[in-house]
């Protein structure tokens, strides 16, 4: 009943072993531009808005100039990470890219930093989404917060069932918001197009004033690349492609350029257009209305005929549009944000449990945790964008600074050995100039307004990772001493041994989980026997090739799994035979260990039907809360499954002295 239950909630369980999964599961670029590309198209309803305010209507003709740069720096941007997303054909971007050009510390900042504004992405999508709706249905406003509850608890569901399924349901709100945007921009240009020339001219005159005027040169370059740095929200969105290029489908890299592509192109208009069209509309700030709901009444006002506003109803659809595309920009955080926490999982930053995936492949942990802590920062904030922005403002820009910053250390390292290394560390170099640009205005004008609370909890996140990182490397310390002794034991070689058949099922058998070849398990052996007093002289070896996030990269990646995973039991084999022992060994992938487990002692229990089951467990002087949260308690849950079956079973502890 609860597993069917679970398979209309999630969906049923997918194969890992399926040749055809990856092919199933993973994205091709049109649907990565939708769950990836949305987080920056959706910026459009608020980067160039920003901009556009700092410069003022004084010298609101500067838009033209604005809205250039921002299109050149979209394109810059991705042609940037398109050397990345070639360099790192798995994927794991800012992460990733800064671990292995620079070092694991600067990776561990890139990561946090990126791990925070992912979670704060998705809290400020929905909130403002949710602000943007409200706008045309105001028996909503005393019930936003809740609304917004609601919407997050439906994300987090459609990402636990897959990531594909999480994105087709959202495909038509994107493709209205493409279609609308893309009338508002054509049209907006097309009925004022005998204006360009004027419009033109006026930027021009308007500059040459600034510079000859008292402010001079430096204050124009000060006028215009402050607005050009809070406009910076326009690009937050660009990282995401290389971050989650493991959910795409091979090739990946051409699949992630191409991505790169459509999004660069998309957000260039989109952005550009907008900018430019506030300056050829000449719109005003008018109060309780956005910018654009200003601009898109403004251009489909001559669409109105008596008796049927058609050009209001447009307006009114092109802004809904942008609240319901704010949700879509969501999946950029749940799709992107559990890779993150999977990556620094792997390395040991975070709890390994983080890069568990479930029965429909999918980072549930990761979901779960991004999805409540988004919640409960929109229940802390109450639902405020204006809050929320004020903490997403600073820390993609870090990421973005750090790659760049990698990426030119790489090509600077090459240069002897890549004849176009120069190409490409202009590229990398250029993209690094502009997004410091960025990150220090937005430091400068957002540090006190509250962005010093981002770059406090960012802190306290990587701290927290330091600790969890110094008890693992700890305890695999002491590990490490078990197996340098028992590693290396003076035993007789494996050819002076005869030949002592298999295991024999009328016999007392010990069936003993192991993971790796190590002292761990070796130690096991030797417990075993000495409690028993040497009554087993058989010996089966069972192991679970668990498949998590780092090895869930396509099917040559399982197969050597299932290749490593044979190679460490057969080096338990062998070891048994040379102690004397009859052995054989068992093994199954899986995405759950203790099921998987459990399965493979059901089907032994059946062939071996007087055999002891036995698990190693790593006992500390104090049994805390924080020893339970980093390691799993997987032996006891077997144990108490295996026992409720009547199959017997024993926990054989291994004392850990950090």
């Amino acid at each position: 009943m609860a597993n069917r239950v679970g398979e209309i909630l999630l969906g049923k369980s997918k194969d890992p072993l399926d040749r055809q999964v990856f092919h199933k599961i993973s994205l091709v670029a049109f649907l990565a531009w939708v769950g990836l590309g949305a987080d920056g198209l959706s910026s459009a309803a608020y980067g160039p808005p920003e901009a556009y305010k700092a410069l003022g209507m004084s010298f609101h003709h500067l838009a033209l100039f604005l809205a250039l740069a921002t299109a050149v720096t979209v394109f810059i941007i991705s042609a940037s990470y398109n050397q990345i997303i070639e360099h790192f054909p798995s994927g794991g971007g800012g992460y990733v890219v800064a671990s292995k050009l620079l070092n694991p510390v600067a990776g561990l900042f890139s990561g946090c930093a990126l791990l925070v504004d992912y979670i704060l992405d998705i809290s400020i999508s929905i909130a403002a989404g949710v602000d943007a709706i409200s706008s045309f249905m105001g028996p909503l406003v005393p019930h936003k917060l809740a609304v917004e509850v609601i919407l997050t608890i439906i994300l987090i569901w459609l990402n636990m069932r897959g990531i594909k399924e999480s994105i087709k349901p959202l495909l038509p709100i994107f493709l209205l918001f493409c279609l609308s945007h893309l009338v508002l921009i054509g049209f907006g240009i097309y009925a004022h197009f005998g204006q360009l020339p004027t419009v033109v001219q006026g930027a021009f005159t308007e500059t040459h004033q600034i510079i000859s005027g008292p402010a001079g040169l430096w204050g124009f370059l000060v006028l215009f690349f402050t607005a050009y740095s809070l406009g910076g929200g326009t690009y937050t969105g660009l990282e995401a492609v290389s971050n989650g290029l493991a959910n795409l489908r091979e090739p990946r890299v051409k699949t992630g350029q191409k991505t790169m592509l459509y999004m660069a192109v998309s957000l260039s208009i989109a952005a550009g257009g907008i900018l430019f069209l506030y300056m050829l509309w000449d719109v005003q700030f008018e109060p309780n209305k956005t910018l654009n709901t200003s601009l898109a009444d403004a251009i489909f006002a001559s669409w109105n005929i008596p008796g049927w506003p058609w050009g209001q109803w447009f307006s009114n659809l092109t802004i809904l549009s942008e609240g319901f595309l704010l949700f879509i920009a969501a999946q950029t955080g749940f799709i992107d944000g559990p890779n993150v926490l999977s990556n620094l999982a792997v390395d040991s930053w975070l709890p390994r449990r983080f890069a568990n995936l479930s029965h429909q492949l999918v980072r549930i942990n990761g979901v779960l945790f991004i999805g409540i802590v988004s919640l409960l920062l929109l229940l802390l904030s109450r639902g405020s964008v204006d809050f929320l922005i004020v903490l997403f403002s600073i820390n993609v820009f870090i990421t973005f600074n750090l790659s760049q910053l990698s990426m030119c250390v790489h090509w600077w390292k090459a240069r002897h050995e890549q004849k176009d290394w120069w190409k490409r560390f202009f590229i990398n170099g250029l993209g690094f100039c502009l997004t410091a640009i960025v990150l220090v205005a937005t430091v400068l004008t957002k540090f006190m307004e509250g962005g010093f609370i981002t770059l406090l909890i960012t802190g306290g996140l990587i701290v927290f990772c330091f600790v969890i990182k110094r008890h693992y490397m700890n305890v695999q310390s002491a590990l490490k001493r078990l197996d340098d002794t028992l590693c290396n034991l003076p035993l007789p070689k494996l050819d002076e041994i005869p030949d002592l058949g298999p295991c024999d099922k009328q016999k007392p058998v010990a069936v003993i989980m192991v993971e790796k070849y190590n002292g761990l398990g070796i130690h096991a052996i030797f417990s075993i026997q000495k409690i028993f007093s040497n009554k087993f002289q058989d010996l089966i070896f069972v192991s679970i090739a668990r498949i998590d996030s780092g090895k869930f990269k396509g099917i040559q990646e399982l197969d050597n799994l299932k290749k490593d995973t044979e190679e460490h039991l057969q080096k338990y084999v062998d070891l048994a035979h040379r102690m004397g022992y009859r052995a054989e060994y068992r093994y199954s992938v899986e995405v759950d260990a203790i099921e998987g487990t459990e399965k493979i002692c059901e089907h032994l229990g059946t062939e071996f039907p007087d055999c002891t089951f036995f698990a190693g467990k790593l006992i500390f002087a104090k049994e805390t809360i924080w020893n339970t949260f980093l390691h799993n308690q997987a032996a006891l849950e077997i144990q108490r499954r295996l026992l409720f079956k009547g199959l017997n079973m024993m926990v054989v502890p291994v004392r850990v002295l950090e």
